[in-house]
């Protein structure tokens, strides 16, 4: 698979993926649940199975998936032990080739997302790919709160604090058949301890594309408060002890830290919309 101006040309051989899995977890959120279910309809130039796994919510959830999911390939609504638990069952309940996540407080930034994982991961030499993500306003979508620029991956990246932004990760299915699902041992972590269970550890290979493509609403589980942030990066430091990489307690504010440029950046005006290249690392 070779990128020709703005979209990617099959080598002789390659085999274009069928389906795309994506797993939206929610609790309790049918005032923006509605905005993610349109999100991924919305997509074009490929088939989505979408997965929408419900801890059991008592607001009107069922009726906003009634109204505007009739896309939604399977929905699971029964009590859970939290979001990564809920993101297990996504998994386990999933059939797609790859698996990505989108949160009920999420949406992708254009149609064609899907389309560009899609293209991306018919490369079967490629175990995963990510992109940019901003954070915007709860109420105002459309105000831009946090640029998360990534970058792509080097050896050793995750130890310094570093992973991808999570709603923007696709994985191959294998690698979750291979290495494991979340680890709820971490409630707040538990994208980061896979992130350097799976890049650090095991060493997939990836792919970064240097392009927006979801918007989150500010407030979610690990930056809602600053006890929130201490306790996620508490959690972060102990991820790594576990999986065995040597860290030191200054890990914990070097990862902080690292998160300040987001807060001072931008991304580039047509930003959501572009079809700039993808940078590869193996």
């Amino acid at each position: 698979m070779v990128w020709v101006g703005t979209h990617f040309v099959f080598s002789s051989g390659e085999r274009p993926l069928v389906k795309i899995s994506v797993i939206t977890v929610t609790y309790n959120a049918a005032d923006t649940l509605r905005d993610t279910l349109l999100s991924v309809a919305q997509q074009q130039g490929v088939e989505v199975e979408h997965i929408v796994v419900d801890g059991g919510s008592t607001d009107q959830t069922k009726e906003v998936i009634g109204k505007n999911g009739k896309h939604v390939a399977r929905f699971i609504s029964e009590p859970d032990r939290g979001i990564y638990d809920a993101m297990n069952k996504g998994i386990g309940a999933s059939t797609g080739e790859v698996i990505g996540f989108l949160n009920a407080d999420d949406f992708y930034a254009h149609s064609h997302v899907l389309q560009k994982v899609l293209t991306i991961m018919s490369d079967a030499g490629t175990d995963a790919c990510y992109a940019d993500l901003v954070y915007v306003d709860r109420q105002d979508t459309s105000r831009l709160v946090r640029y998360w620029k990534s970058r792509p991956y080097k050896a050793g990246l995750c130890r310094k604090g570093w992973l991808p932004a999570h709603p923007t990760f696709f994985v191959r299915r294998k690698v979750y058949e291979k290495w494991g699902g979340f680890d709820l041992e971490f409630p707040r972590q538990a994208d980061f301890e896979m992130a350097l269970r799976l890049f650090d550890v095991h060493q997939i290979r990836s792919v970064y594309v240097p392009e927006v493509w979801v918007r989150m609403r500010t407030g979610g589980l690990s930056n809602n408060s600053v006890a929130g942030v201490i306790r996620g990066n508490i959690e972060a430091y102990r991820a790594c002890r576990k999986n065995g990489v040597q860290v030191t307690p200054f890990f914990v504010v070097r990862k902080v830290l690292s998160r300040v440029p987001q807060f001072l950046t931008r991304p580039p005006m047509h930003f959501g919309s572009s079809d700039n290249a993808t940078n590869r690392q193996m």
